[in-house]
């Protein structure tokens, strides 16, 4: 059987100073006609380089594809120059690909139509006219809202949500056989996450097209994909099914990933078991197996014999890997690849209220003209009340731009709130001066979404740990001041060895570790974590929600934890808030809002994430897709925020504004129908 897309043995480097990257190194797979396929591994494995060689989008020079082939429709498409017509009628013809970022994909001095035109008359010989309809047709066909209209305008008027769709209405333009969505919806909410993969899965149906999704998340994998192919370093070491892979996982890396991701249907407690080490430097090829250092399960033959290739276990799985080749008779490594943990011992005991917010508000003004008048105010936070006990970890989940971060900002007198009260260990800090707020502010640390930006890139990381104590007078010599900060560095997980280099000498995750070391320099008792592990790998965000764990039950600390994970938010959290639109709609213990969520936001947020297991997948309901988009802050809607995308708002809900109730122990909603 001829497959739409075969690839043999692509390998593609790249030359950077004397150095040379091998980025694919000698992959192979295939896609059939009408299927789902997944490409999933952590950041730097090659996903995306493999498949911009596979369209000869790889930037000549550094990059050189060295050897393969790519035989799409029955012929190699590498024979072509890249800058052939042949190439050029392949890309956005017969192969769509869209892209990670939107924004960077989009041409912001062309409106949204003339970049779908272009692609339509360019490829598919259109007249103006003709294309211009099309266009429409197509953005109608994404879900964009007042498509007649919308196509006359830029990209930075649209939503990221809406971005995404017209990037992928351009790439289904000249109806393609093959579709590959590059990380397509890593940059966007969960809800709109949703919406745009259930677009793909009904484009795929109705167009008998196939699709390559090429993503590290683990979830959208169980719930989308037929097969799946597994990269580390730049080699596929498993493929099969998406039963088959999840159901009985072969090699350390896939089991590795598994148990690393946290689990909405799973029991709350369990400790998450990261892979322990970093990926390899790709500049020093080896021709032994390259997870061997990271590897608990590793023979004589992973270090000393060559690469396994690919072996045919059974069904359609295949793995390349010594340890699991030598167990043939189907026994699962799933179990025994990684030791189970002891269980977590919970949290600190809780001694009272540590923070209470009362009707908190944060109001930013909207300035027009050379005068700068004030002509309205965006509400970022409006009205909202809550309690946080001592060693306790409320979550705070919702879409971006509903007003997570601002409150988080507030609670730390980053902001000064325009309205409410914020009381810290008793004293309403909402209105002190800032000459005041300084006395207590290093009872209060922030830990941020970004480890790279938020560390100083010119100083070593030892000073950058130790520079609170120096501000906040901490320390009183030098070799108290060393001492203290080779102890923060080790309570971190790091050698204190490393305190003379600077952030791009460390990982994404060692330089979370700094951050998290620096939040603790000032002995805090409530810090608040935003999104500290949104832009980390899966196997890298369990070593920090460990370590957070632990921190706090050493330590007895406080966090507000912001994210949009619901199921690490799940899986750190004592109680769970869930704001929409600077409003909290539902709050109450993990158990209760996971059990029985009772707003219909809250139910679509859930219904939203994918959970790692197509066995899972399968049995649950449809997914709720929430329709339009978020509403602006600027002019939101009367009534209850939510009430124009509910499924079940009343004429009640567009006029009155539901309070925050307790419902039954401690849950509360805001919603007239509960």
């Amino acid at each position: 059987m001829s497959h739409l897309l075969e690839v043999r043995n692509l390998t593609t480097q790249f030359k950077i100073e004397d150095c040379t990257v091998h980025a694919v190194d000698s992959i192979s797979y295939h896609i059939d006609a009408g299927e789902i396929v997944s490409i999933v591994g952590e950041s730097g494995c090659g996903k995306s380089a493999s498949q911009l060689s596979v369209l000869q989008l790889i930037p000549t020079p550094p990059g050189k594809i060295v050897g393969g082939e790519v035989i799409f429709d029955g012929e190699d498409i590498l024979t072509f120059k890249s800058d052939s017509e042949e190439m050029r009628a392949i890309r956005g013809g017969k192969i769509g690909m869209i892209f990670q970022e939107p924004m960077t994909s989009l041409n912001p001095v062309l409106t949204i139509g003339q970049q779908i035109v272009e692609s339509l008359r360019l490829h598919l010989k259109m007249v103006p006219e003709t294309a211009r309809s099309r266009a429409i047709e197509l953005l109608k066909l994404v879900g964009i809202p007042d498509a007649d209209q919308r196509i006359d305008h830029y990209p930075h008027q649209f939503s990221g949500g809406m971005r995404q769709r017209a990037m992928i209405a351009m790439a289904l333009c000249c109806n393609p056989k093959l579709l590959i969505a590059d990380e397509a919806t890593t940059a966007v909410d969960v809800t709109t996450q949703a919406q745009l993969l259930e677009l793909l899965r009904r484009t795929v149906q109705q167009f008998s097209m196939s699709l390559l999704i090429v993503t590290h998340n683990l979830g959208i994998v169980a719930r989308y994909a037929q097969r799946i192919y597994v990269m580390y370093a730049g080699r596929i070491v498993e493929s099969g099914t998406a039963k088959e892979i999840f159901g009985d996982p072969r090699h350390p890396y896939t089991v590795g990933l598994l148990k690393s991701v946290p689990r909405l249907d799973e029991p709350k407690g369990r400790q998450l078991i990261p892979i322990h080490g970093l990926p390899p430097s790709l500049t020093r090829q080896t021709t032994a197996c390259v997870f061997f250092p990271r590897c608990s399960r590793h023979l004589d033959a992973c270090q000393h014999d060559s690469f396994p290739a690919l072996e045919h276990i059974g069904g359609q799985h295949h793995v390349a890997c010594h340890s699991a080749l030598s167990q043939k008779d189907g026994t699962s490594v799933a179990d025994t690849s990684i030791a189970t943990p002891t269980p977590s011992h919970g949290r600190a005991s809780s001694n009272g209220v540590l923070l209470e917010v009362r009707n908190l508000k944060m109001y930013f003004p909207v300035t027009k003209g050379l005068l700068r008048r004030k002509v309205a105010d965006l509400k970022a936070v409006d009205d909202i009340s809550f309690t946080i006990q001592r060693g306790e970890t409320l979550g705070l989940v919702g879409e971006s731009g509903c007003g997570k971060t601002t409150v988080g900002r507030c609670l730390l007198r980053l902001y000064r709130p325009v309205a409410g009260e914020i009381h810290f260990e008793i004293r309403d800090i909402a209105g002190l001066p800032k000459a005041h707020v300084r006395a207590i502010r290093h009872k209060m640390q922030l830990i941020f979404q970004d480890p790279y930006s938020s560390l100083d890139p010119r100083q070593s990381a030892g000073d950058i740990v130790g520079e609170p104590l120096k501000i906040h007078r901490l320390v009183k010599s030098k070799g108290e001041y060393q001492d203290r900060v080779a102890e923060l560095f080790q309570m971190v997980g790091l050698n204190p060895i490393l305190a003379d280099r600077v952030p791009h000498e460390f990982s994404g995750g060692q330089r979370q570790r700094i951050g998290i070391a620096r939040a603790l320099a000032t002995h805090p008792s409530f810090i608040v974590c935003d999104e500290p592990i949104s832009a980390l790998d899966v196997s890298i965000q369990a070593q920090i929600v460990n370590l957070l764990d632990e921190l706090q039950n050493q330590l007895g600390l406080t966090y507000l934890f912001i994210g949009h994970d619901l199921s690490v938010v799940r899986h750190i959290s004592d109680r769970v808030a869930v704001m929409y639109l600077g409003r909290i709609v539902e709050m109450t213990d993990c158990e209760s809002l996971y059990a029985n969520p009772l707003h219909p936001y809250t139910r679509a947020l859930l219904s939203a994430v994918p959970i790692p297991d197509p066995f899972v997948e399968e049995r649950r309901g449809q997914v709720i897709l929430l329709k339009g988009e978020v509403p602006s802050l600027l002019n939101p809607p009367t009534g209850c925020n939510f009430h124009q995308r509910c499924p079940i708002a009343a004429p009640e809900c567009s006029q009155v504004v539901p309070p925050l109730r307790d419902v039954g122990g401690v849950h509360c909603v805001a919603c007239h129908a509960v």
